[in-house]
């Protein structure tokens, strides 16, 4: 696999992947999905060949860089692809002026893979569209 990341303007992929994985594989209702925050984030898109592998996105909120909506086709993980995508929303995260931390909420099964790329968890779990989480922050 040989796959590119960049920000994006247009952010119908990144909709597309996201409705594929998180409504599609995990049963997040489609209204929970989109928010109001999407407008203002900043979209991080992979592709392989042209073709669209997985999103992220990084909103900017005082100090903070909350990045959300991780999301990697069945066909690309197990490729390091994922951690990329991280590794690329905290860069943008450290390019931003005045920003400190960023920081994600992480279903539970996921809390290692965070925790192998810097991040530390905080506070209790709680449920976000029906799956449980935990956060996440990791200083910049």
């Amino acid at each position: 696999m040989s796959y590119s990341i960049s920000v994006i303007d247009n952010h119908e992929a990144c909709y597309a992947l996201r409705h594929q994985v998180f409504v599609g594989e995990q049963g997040v209702p489609v209204e929970e999905e989109w928010d109001e925050l999407d407008p203002v984030a900043a979209h991080l898109l992979a592709t392989d060949n042209d073709v669209p592998v997985g999103t992220a996105r990084v909103v900017y909120q005082d100090e903070f860089a909350k990045i959300g909506r991780v999301c990697v086709l069945k066909s690309a993980r197990g490729t390091g692809l994922g951690a990329d995508l991280i590794r690329a929303a905290v860069q943008l995260a450290k390019d931003k002026p005045g920003i400190t931390k960023a920081k994600l909420g992480a279903q539970l099964h996921a809390l290692g893979f965070y925790e192998k790329l810097g991040f530390s968890v905080y506070g209790p779990i709680y449920l976000d569209a029906g799956i449980e989480h935990r956060d996440m922050v990791l200083a910049l």
